[in-house]
């Protein structure tokens, strides 16, 4: 579990050394223009798209490790072919690579975290991952950002280059990982091999998990930097460097409140936690609205501002020890690879729909903008309760669960079990 979490710290550190400056090392210090600059961060979800609906399979059949393994070489690729790309076509085509590659890390990752823990450590185990990751992207952006300069391609590509290696570093650290035995696709008969995304899709809970995982990511993270970042700047005059320290806000609330706020999550029912992140996150878009509409002064919508990012952040500490887990006991056995790269896809179209929509919304309908997206938070507390009924005991409350067996094991009457 140490090695995972490694390798989550590293592939976050080397996608913040360079996500946030793809679009200037296209547009301007490759001169590829701002078409081929948006076309390229598009590549990005297309790629994702692509390759997540086999990656499941993948997964299942050959286990989380080789996958693993593959996708990391593969986007290790990707990043050396970036910093040496000077052509639209050879850009574009490093950029997928690199999408492809990194779209698969993500559930296979998340699948080996769920074998190398249990039902009672898991919550945790997802937890610490969401912090490193938080942790390695905000440091991976920091130290990139001294490094690059938009007057010479060599900067760019050493930026690239570091990325690529810090992929291989965690291929290396991967490969000294010994996995615990857990059942494939290939133990399995026939005809659970070929009805397994049937029976993905049979599975009411998962689906309806699926819908409410849409609606977090297109209200939340598809808004960060396309709408809700236009909104600001166009509505509440937030300055760029305030937009910085908002996104700063973010992080630094996910760093420093998420082992407090998994505290009081991992007693609590997982429905009722997502259902408490909805109205959280409708708080924030309230108080969005204020810094855009409010009439303050700029101190003031600066600060609101700055205090919407805190906020999600605080939803998204909430969020991280509660989905991943509950996706992973919604999976029969043998089956969480599939269930991981499923939900990984809903994310991955989220993420494309989000900013599609907010980014215009954002910057020109102001208050459709921010009533909008508060009816979708308010909408995850009411999708959230309604998955709730639907949740079976271990799923919903996993640590009562494992109360009750550990009673069992010790031979109490079923008149204390029913108690």
């Amino acid at each position: 579990m140490r090695r995972i979490h490694v390798g989550n710290a590293l592939s976050a550190f080397g996608l913040g050394f360079t996500v946030p400056y793809l679009y200037v090392y296209v547009a301007q210090v490759r001169g590829l223009g701002a078409m081929t600059a948006g076309t390229v961060l598009a590549v990005f979800a297309v790629a994702a798209l692509m390759v997540l609906p086999f990656a499941g399979r993948a997964i299942v059949r050959r286990g989380p490790l080789p996958v693993l393994l593959a996708a990391l070489v593969t986007a290790a690729l990707g990043a050396l072919g970036l910093g040496l790309a000077g052509g639209a076509v050879s850009v574009l085509l490093a950029a997928a690579t690199l999408g492809a590659g990194q779209a698969v890390t993500q559930p296979a990752l998340a699948t080996m975290i769920v074998d190398c823990s249990s039902a009672d450590t898991r919550s945790r185990a997802f937890a610490t991952q969401f912090f490193l990751q938080n942790l390695g992207l905000g440091v991976g952006g920091l130290i990139g950002g001294h490094l690059v300069d938009t007057t010479r391609v060599s900067s760019f590509t050493l930026l690239f280059a570091i990325e690529a290696a810090m992929f291989l570093l965690l291929v290396v650290v991967m490969a000294t990982v010994r996995m615990p035995y857990s059942p494939r696709l290939a133990d399995a008969p026939a005809a659970s091999v070929k009805g397994g995304w049937k029976q993905l899709l049979g599975n009411r809970a998962m689906v309806q998990l699926s819908v409410l995982g849409f609606v977090l990511f297109f209200a939340c993270y598809g808004q960060f930097e396309s709408g809700l970042s236009a909104y600001g700047v166009e509505a509440a005059g937030i300055s760029t460097s305030a937009l910085g320290t908002a996104l700063a806000a973010n992080t630094l609330m996910i760093v420093v409140a998420q082992f407090a706020v998994l505290r009081f999550v991992e007693r609590r029912r997982r429905s009722r936690v997502i259902a408490g992140v909805g109205l959280i996150w409708a708080v924030a878009w309230l108080v969005a609205g204020y810094a855009g509409l409010g009439h303050g002064s700029q101190e003031m919508a600066t600060a609101a501002f700055v205090s919407t990012y805190a906020l999600f952040g605080l939803g998204e500490a909430m969020l991280s020890p509660t989905v991943a887990p509950l996706v992973a006991d919604l999976a029969p056995e043998g089956m969480a690879g599939q269930y991981n790269s499923a939900f990984a896809l809903v994310k991955q179209l989220a993420l494309a729909v989000g900013p599609a929509v907010g980014g215009p919304l954002g910057a020109s309908l102001h208050a459709p903008y921010v009533v909008t997206f508060l009816l979708f938070s308010l909408g995850i507390t009411v999708l959230a309760l309604r998955l709730g009924r639907r949740l079976t005991v271990a799923q919903d409350q996993p640590w009562v669960a494992a109360r009750s067996r550990v009673v069992a094991r010790g031979g109490a009457p079923a008149e204390s079990l029913a108690a």
